[in-house]
């Protein structure tokens, strides 16, 4: 928990006024996002940890369950390319 992730190089992370909602867009295409995911992946900005960014979700959202969901998020993130580890 104490890597640091970023959106992945070729990869942007925007908001997609069509959509009224957020996107990573990348070469080969678009993938839109929940709001939750979108504001989970907002926090990772390449210089905070993964268990500051769960903690301050946690306070935002007074959700003390948020850590497995958070890092299977950053996983399939991971796995997709969309996020890097610094």
């Amino acid at each position: 928990m104490q890597a640091c992730y970023a959106i992945a190089p070729g990869h942007r992370m925007q908001w997609e006024e069509t959509r009224q909602g957020w996107v990573i867009l990348y070469p080969e295409g678009m993938v839109a996002l929940n709001d939750s995911a979108a504001e989970t992946l907002r926090c990772c900005d390449g210089r905070t940890p993964l268990h500051a960014v769960v903690a301050d979700l946690q306070s935002r959202y007074a959700d003390s369950e948020l850590e497995n969901d958070v890092c299977a998020l950053i996983a399939a993130a991971l796995q997709d390319g969309w996020l890097r580890r610094r």
